[in-house]
């Protein structure tokens, strides 16, 4: 059985890459199949997907001070180049001690101490990967047939060509949550809504009133983020290299009345 160390440095960047979310899309398919062909390579693969999700569920739940932030990211981003064929090695220690870093963070930063999800918290699992099948298309209505709080996800395929990929649960500070994936043309949007009342609109978001639907939108990490009510739920569609005017439409589409709000 071949070990991570026997693999070539390119090999491993790629799989990597593929792990969380950065390989270019034109190189997704090959690299994907020749995972699911080598059962070592897919359980690399498998282990990354697992220690990027844990690295970023920890993200998601806790905002440190923007000096820290900044430092970090220019610390990743020198060391990325070097560190792709280290990381399968160090990768796992490394998720638990940004994780037990984050608690420690949450417990002592204002603002991180458990009390509620933000709408950029929700928004962070849209960067996570999707656990379950996509769901399908309910009985030709405008709606798939996965709900929150009874309040079910729109299937945009017809009118707008955003097929649903997969989607993921989650509990943010308690609130249940769901993730719903849509793809078109190698771009992946994330539509969350979380359960239980409403969140407060984030400072500084831009308003816009689209279908008589108050939309919010900021952005985050270099995604545009659109947040908004439907049923007295927060809902959130995140997405990178995305118009905003296209998450505004898809936000305040209501499927000739069969989207309810």
């Amino acid at each position: 059985m071949a070990s991570p160390s026997s693999r070539s440095e390119h090999e491993l960047a790629e799989l990597g890459a593929l792990a969380d979310g950065s390989l270019p899309p034109e190189r997704r398919a090959e690299v994907e199949a020749r995972a699911a062909a080598d059962p070592e390579l897919g359980r690399l693969l498998d282990e990354q997907r697992r220690a990027v999700a844990m690295l970023r569920t920890a993200a998601a739940e806790v905002r440190a001070p923007l000096s820290l932030r900044e430092r970090v990211e220019a610390e990743r981003r020198r060391a990325a180049p070097r560190a792709r064929r280290r990381q399968f090695g160090l990768i796992s220690g490394l998720a638990a001690g940004i994780a037990v870093v984050a608690l420690a963070l949450a417990l002592t930063l204002p603002g991180g101490a458990p009390g509620g999800p933000t709408v950029v918290q929700a928004a962070g699992l849209s960067a996570l990967p999707p656990t379950a099948a996509a769901p399908q298309r309910s009985d030709g209505s405008p709606l798939l047939n996965t709900a929150v709080d009874g309040v079910a996800y729109p299937y945009w395929g017809d009118n707008f060509g955003w097929e649903s990929t997969g989607v993921r649960r989650d509990r943010l500070h308690g609130r249940t949550t769901a993730t719903v994936f849509y793809a078109k043309n190698g771009k992946r949007i994330g539509y969350t809504i979380v359960a239980g009342r409403a969140l407060k609109w984030p400072a500084g978001s831009k308003t816009t009133v689209l279908h008589g639907v108050k939309l919010r939108s900021f952005t985050d990490r270099g995604r545009t983020v659109v947040t908004w009510l439907r049923a007295g739920h927060t809902c959130v569609l995140v997405g990178a290299n995305v118009p905003p005017r296209v998450l505004l439409n898809l936000a305040a589409w209501k499927g000739k009345g069969g989207v309810p709000f």
